[in-house]
């Protein structure tokens, strides 16, 4: 999967916020690469991940009407 710096930034945020996970990065240790997660805190990161998706693609869709109004 190609990295995109910004949302690896966004993931790792949610993840911080919602299931108190402080890294997305691989370290290479079973205690810190696996994580017990309540289902509730997974709700809440996907809802976050959802509500930034949408975010952006208002930001997207007012791009592309500002351009083709030029």
């Amino acid at each position: 999967m190609k990295s995109n710096p910004s949302v690896d930034q966004l993931f790792d945020r949610i993840a911080n916020e919602h299931l108190y996970i402080e890294t997305l990065e691989t370290q290479h240790r079973d205690m810190l690469d696996f994580h017990e997660v309540a289902v509730w805190g997974i709700k809440c990161a996907l809802a976050a991940a959802y509500r930034e998706g949408i975010k952006e693609g208002i930001k997207e869709g007012t791009k592309k009407s500002n351009s083709t109004k030029e």
